[in-house]
């Protein structure tokens, strides 16, 4: 297989794995963090209503994202195996994901627009907040 045959299979298998990411309810396990498309990029736009944001060193990455009404924002918990659970908690009560383990994800769906902060009750302290922008 040529090399730009290879870089091509790569962005298809990502494609195609980011694609089967927006199957999932509200929380559920995935694949493995070590094989999840989801955690080897910041954010992942599987469509204009479906977003992957990673939970990754204590952060999110990215921390503010903008998204149209309707949309749904997946977290995947992308932290090493052995480390604490996250959570993804609005400021608000809008929603509260309660705590997920490594390789775990949550998923909330936006209907009103509206600037949206949150964070993870547990390491909030340590920086661990973000914002979801609806418009």
């Amino acid at each position: 297989m040529t090399l730009s045959r290879r870089a091509l299979f790569l962005v298809v298998g990502c494609a195609a794995a980011a694609a089967a990411a927006a199957c999932f309810s509200e929380r559920g396990a995935g694949p493995g963090v070590e094989g999840a498309a989801e955690c080897r990029v910041p954010v992942t736009v599987i469509d204009s209503l479906h977003v992957i944001v990673a939970m990754r060193d204590f952060k999110f990455v990215r921390d503010t994202i903008t998204v149209p009404v309707g949309a749904t924002v997946t977290w995947v918990n992308c932290e090493p195996a052995g480390t604490e659970p996250h959570t993804t908690t609005s400021d608000t009560p809008a929603w509260d994901s309660g705590e997920f383990a490594v390789g775990l994800r949550f998923s909330h769906r936006f209907p009103a627009a509206g600037a949206f902060p949150y964070h993870c009750t547990p390491h909030r302290l340590l920086g661990m907040v973000g914002q979801i922008v609806v418009q």
